[in-house]
């Protein structure tokens, strides 16, 4: 828009020919925003805000009269209050390229009396202690030219060809080299104990694996010796296993044999001599049932025979008393108990007759049955015959 100006971030604004600024200033000051200005009535020019450099190289004296060649940089700017906007602006507005030179005159100054009362020593040693001094006495002048210091920055110290710097530094050089001397006898120890060491690892890595190869060797060895043994152990083993079951299966097929032998002989003999004793206890059995019914049968002939012979023999026993004097007192009642007696006198004679045949020989046999078959040979027999056998 025609006659609204606006100052970059980094810029003032001054606007004259109007209204008089702050504290009587001949312009106004406009950062941050436009302003309207009227065309041919007002003029605006443009202070930069911007950091400038100003670089220093000043040969100064020390207390102890040594020239050193001091090298210094600084690093400032216009303030961005308005006072110091127009200090800055009522000095370099027309050159504002003359800020740099005034600012880097004004150090030289400061620095020349402040290295003045320093010693080389302090000079070297205490270089932040020569710019805070600087920057301290320089402060009240820079402000009154609206212009504010940064930093300031030493490079370099050199004195020439004076020596005195190098010589100051020859003591801790030497300690430095003597140091450094130490240091490289030390690490040439170091290493040198390190290479022992690291042959003596050597040494004892290649015994070690020295060792174990022997050990891995003799390993191999047995392996193979154990594998070229292995087949013929293998066959021994095998055979061997062959023998203990052919062994085993020949006992198994005796024990089977025996066992069928059992089955076959010992057991059928076994089962015909229990027959057989069982036959022969019941052929026993049977004969003795046989002797009993015989003996019993012939008891039974004999009583038979005797009762069949009783009449005669009661004839007989009467015939005994015929020429006895017998006297019947009682008729045919003491007849009839003469005939009684005398059956029961023939009674007694079958009962002694009955328990003589019941009776055991001399070898402890029963000889009923013999003498019944005795007496039927007797009665069979007839004159002129032979002697009969009994069995």
């Amino acid at each position: 828009m025609f006659g609204y100006r606006v100052p970059a971030p980094d810029e003032a604004m001054l606007i004259s020919g109007g209204r008089r600024g702050l504290g009587g200033a001949p312009f106004r000051v406009v950062t941050g925003h436009g302003k309207f200005v009227l065309p041919f009535f007002r003029k605006t020019r443009f202070l930069t805000l911007a950091m400038c450099e100003a670089e220093v190289t000043e040969t100064c004296v020390t207390r102890q009269g040594i020239a050193l060649n001091v090298r210094a940089v600084i690093a400032f700017k216009v303030g961005n209050d308005t006072e110091s906007i127009i200090n800055a602006g009522q000095r370099f507005l027309s050159d504002q390229d003359q800020m740099s030179v005034l600012t880097g005159r004004i150090f030289a100054g400061h620095l020349r009396a402040i290295i003045g009362s320093m010693t080389v020593e302090e000079i070297v040693t205490e270089r932040q202690k020569l710019a805070a001094e600087v920057l301290d006495t320089s402060k009240t002048e820079m402000a009154k030219i609206g212009l504010i210091v940064d930093s300031l920055q030493i490079q370099s110290i050199d004195d020439g060809d004076a020596g005195y710097i190098d010589a100051m530094s020859a003591p801790h050089r030497a300690a430095i080299q003597r140091q450094a001397q130490i240091a490289q006898a030390q690490a040439t120890q170091t290493a040198a104990e390190a290479q022992q060491e690291a042959a003596r690892k050597q040494a004892e890595y290649a015994r070690q694996t020295a060792v174990v190869q022997a050990e891995y060797s003799a390993q191999v060895d047995r392996a193979q010796a154990e594998a070229a043994q292995a087949g013929p152990l293998a066959q021994a083993h095998a055979q061997q296993e062959v023998l203990a079951a052919q062994t085993e299966l020949a006992q198994r097929q005796a024990e089977l044999r025996q066992q069928q032998l059992v089955a076959e002989i010992v057991k059928p003999a076994e089962a015909e001599a229990e027959r057989i004793k069982l036959l022969a206890r019941a052929e026993a059995d049977r004969m003795k049932i046989q002797a009993e019914a015989a003996a019993s049968y012939d008891r039974v002939a004999l009583d038979r025979m005797l009762i069949d012979q009783l009449p005669q023999i009661v004839k007989e026993a009467a015939g005994g008393l015929a020429g006895a004097n017998v006297n019947v007192l009682n008729g045919a009642d003491g007849l009839g108990e003469i005939a009684a007696g005398l059956v029961s006198q023939g009674l007694t004679i079958l009962d002694s007759v009955r328990q003589n045949l019941g009776g055991q020989d001399s070898d402890g046999r029963n000889d009923g049955g013999n003498g019944v078959l005795e007496l039927r040979a007797k009665e069979d027999r007839r004159p002129g015959d032979g002697p009969v056998n009994v069995d």
